[in-house]
This record gives structure tokens, sequence and C-alpha cells, in this order.
């Protein structure tokens, strides 16, 4: 070949590459505003909604030892255990509404936030004697008669706050579908400023004690709902909100089986962790161990409100583009979100591994609590790296509409490989708390994830946009 020809072709070949390099740079950019503008205000939303259930624990905790006990275990048992079954639930709407919303079907998403509501407030009546029976449920759990007995009343307080959940978790995701995160953020940030005026009134003003403390939380729970509900209905969704319709109660059965599926899905993993703290509470002498678990899951629990975010956001995107008959731009939807939340992952496991010897500092200054924490910062590390991979391939697979598979891969990994596993390195091997996590991460937790992963990859995009196209058809 003529060398002026060769070199000809290969300034093509370089010109063609730096093309698409700058080509994928513009994509990056373009996917990251649209991933972040969701993310970014879903981060908000979940920190501030937190923060509320933390606040009132903290005013019970100032009101006696007994009452923070109670108070605790009404919202982190009782509450959380509903909560978790009707959040699940309602992302089924992320499904539907995003893929409508893609598909610009927009008068389909107030006929499924109706259909949603429906089918979210008959199972939040069902699952009502969990309040009622709270008591006596405590107790055959081994839970003390005062702290019991106590935390049935509060439970009663809660049962309005449990009403109210179907609907605030429905009007969010419609909201979310169409990309209006910033409304909900908003809204729940004005809430948490509302809510520690209303705590400190009822229970430091009019010295309501911890029943006032649970009113505050029910007050503001309502309050939410209203500010989002009069948003939609006021205007705000002007092609999405139609009014009441009947067409909201055709279809039902089938929306029945998404919501179902996808609260397994949520459940099976809300509770995974919560099962290791009831693990390590069974431990001989598990006073230290518990109390430094309780540290790790609490640093855990702040840093999983972002991959929480990435979750809502690639839920969204995945199905704002499926729902369009995008597939190249659902997947590179996906690959954008993983990068990002993984990277931050990466970020925050590295502080954790630097800061080992320090975490404790925040919650307490014991010695041997520090040194207990200090000796499980690696799995604390370990998990948040991990738990920044899962929930983006969780929110593909919600916005996709996989949730009844992924909920089979949850059941298997969490609970037929990582609990027993857990049993067997805690009691069996006598490991302690180090050996009941690390079997819970590596039997389940990792091998979810992996097959999370190998499904995302194998599934066929193309197809998936058709059926998303042929669903709102």
């Amino acid at each position: 070949m003529d060398e002026s020809v060769e070199q000809t072709l290969l300034l093509e070949d370089y010109k063609s590459n730096d093309i698409e390099e700058k080509d994928l740079k513009a994509r990056v950019l373009v996917e990251t505003k649209k991933l972040w503008q969701v993310a970014g205000p879903a981060i908000i939303t979940r920190l501030t909604n937190y923060s509320l259930s933390l606040i009132t624990q903290a005013v019970a905790g100032h009101l006696g030892d007994v009452e923070l006990a109670s108070m605790s275990i009404a919202y982190s048992v009782i509450v959380i255990f509903n909560f978790a079954l009707l959040l699940g639930m309602a992302t089924a709407l992320e499904t539907l509404c995003g893929q409508a919303y893609g598909a610009k079907r927009y008068n389909m998403l107030g006929i499924y936030l109706q259909r949603s509501c429906i089918v979210l407030g008959l199972a939040s009546i069902v699952l009502l004697p969990i309040y009622i029976y709270a008591t006596p449920i405590l107790k055959l759990l081994g839970q003390p008669e005062d702290v019991a007995e106590l935390t049935g009343l509060i439970s009663l307080w809660f049962i309005p706050m449990h009403l109210a959940f179907p609907f605030i978790s429905a009007v969010q995701r419609f909201l979310l579908s169409q990309l209006k995160i910033n409304v909900v953020a908003i809204n729940s940030t004005l809430t948490l400023v509302v809510h520690v005026f209303i705590s400190w009134l009822l229970v430091f003003k009019l010295e309501l004690g911890v029943f006032g403390a649970a009113a505050a939380l029910v007050i503001s729970t309502w309050i939410s709902f209203f500010g989002l509900f009069l948003y939609v209905v006021c205007g705000g969704c002007p092609l999405t909100w139609n009014g009441l319709s009947m067409e909201a109660f055709s279809g039902l059965w089938e929306f029945l089986k998404l919501s179902a599926a996808s609260g397994i899905m949520i459940c099976l993993e809300f509770w995974y962790y919560r099962i290791l703290i009831v693990m390590t509470g069974n431990l001989k002498n598990a006073t230290i161990a518990v109390d430094a678990l309780a540290v790790c899951m609490n640093i855990n629990g702040w840093e999983s409100m972002i991959p929480l975010g990435f979750l809502a956001a690639t839920g969204v995107r995945v199905a704002n583009e499926l729902g369009a008959g995008n597939a190249r731009g659902a997947k590179f939807a996906a690959k954008v979100s993983l990068v990002q939340s993984t990277m931050i992952g990466i970020v925050f496991c590295v502080l954790v591994l630097i800061f080992h010897d320090k975490l404790a500092l925040v919650f307490s200054t014991s010695p041997v609590i520090i040194k207990a924490v200090d000796r499980l910062s690696y799995l604390l590390a370990l998990t948040i790296l991990l738990n920044s991979i899962q929930p983006v391939l969780s929110g593909v697979a919600i916005g996709s509409g996989w949730q009844s598979l992924v909920a089979y891969v949850n059941l298997g990994c969490y609970y037929i490989i990582g609990v027993p596993l857990g049993l067997v390195m805690g009691w069996v091997f006598n490991f302690g708390v180090e050996g009941i996590w690390c079997s819970m991460i590596f039997g389940g937790t990792a091998i979810q994830t992996g097959i999370l992963a190998i499904i995302t990859i194998k599934r066929d995009w193309e197809k998936e946009a058709r059926q998303a196209i042929a669903r709102h058809s």
C-alpha cells in the first residue's frame, strides 16, 4: 500500500476514534445530568424521611429508657415491617408509570396511581392486626412485659400513619416517574422542619410524653401526604392527572400481581440485615456485640440513602427509556448509574477503612465499643461497597418489571443460603458476630449481586423495550 494512502487511512481511523470518544463523553454527560435530576432529590428525600424517625426516637430517649426501647421497637419492628411491604408494593408504580411516561401515554399515569392506592389501601387494612396485637406478639418473642405493653400502646397510635403509607408511597412514585422528584424533596424537607416543631410542642410544651412523640410523627406523615396530594390535584400534573376514573378498577388483578412481587422483592432485602441484629442478640454475652453492630448499621443506614437514591433514579431512567422503545438508551442508563454509584461506594468504603478506629466516636466514647466497632469496620466497608452495586441492579429490575424473578433470587440467596450460613458460622463454629455478618455478606448479598449482574447482562434489551411498548399500547 502507498505510504501516503496508509497515512490517510490511519488519520481517518484516529478521527473516527476521536469522534466516537467525544460522542461517548457527550452521552455520559447527558445521561449523568438526567440521572442526577432524579438521584439528587431522591437522596435528599430519603435522608429527610430517615431523619423523621431518628428525631422521634431521640425525643423518646429523653423521656426514659423504657420509652426509648418501646418507641424504637414500635417503629423499627412494627412500623418498618409493614412499611417495607407497602413501600415494595408501591415500586410497581415505578415500573408502570415510568414506562407509560416514556411511551407518552400520560393519561395512564393517573389511572395507575388510582389502582395503586386501591391495592395498597386494601393491603394496609389486612396488615392492621399486627398493630392491634403488637403487645402479645412482642411478649411471645420474649420482650420484657413493661416494654411490650408500652410498645403495644404506641403501635395503636401509629395506626393512622400506617393508613397514610399507601397513599404517600403511591403519590411519591407517581411524581418520581415523571421526573417531578424536586417537588417530593422540597415537601420532605419542609415536613422535617414541621416535625421538629410539632415534636417539641407535643412532647416538651404540652407534656404529652411518648404518645405525643408518636402523634407528632403521625401528623407529620399526613401533612407530607396532603402537600403532595394538593400539588397533584391542583394543577401540578396537568398531563398525567385527569381526576378520578372508573378505569382504575379494571386490570386490578394484574396490578396486584406486580405489586405483590415488588413487595416481596423489597421486603426480603429490607429485612435481611435486621435478621443479623436479631441473631447477634441471641449470642452469649452479646451486649457489646449488639451495641457495636448497631453503630455499624447506623453508619450503613445513613450511607445507604445514596445508593437507594440511585435505585430510584435507575428505575425511572430505565423505565422511561424502555417505554420510549429505546433499548440502547435503557442499557446505557443502567451502565452509567452502576459506574457512578460504585465509585461513590468505593469512596465511602475507603473512608471507613481509613477511620476504622474512630467510627464509633460519633455514637459512643466507650473504649470497649470503639474497639468492637474497629473490629467490625472491614465488614462495614465491604457491606457499603456491595450495597452501592446491588441497589442499582434492583433499580434496573424495577424499571424493567422483573420483580417476580428478583424476588425468587432474593429468597434463595438471602434466606436459603445467607441466613443458614450465618447460623452455622455464629453458633456451630463460634465465630460470633463477625462470622454471622461475614457469612451473610458472602453467602447472601454477594451471590445475589452476582446473579442480578448476570441477569442484567444476559437480558435481551430489545425484547424488554418491545414488551414495555406492548404493555401500554
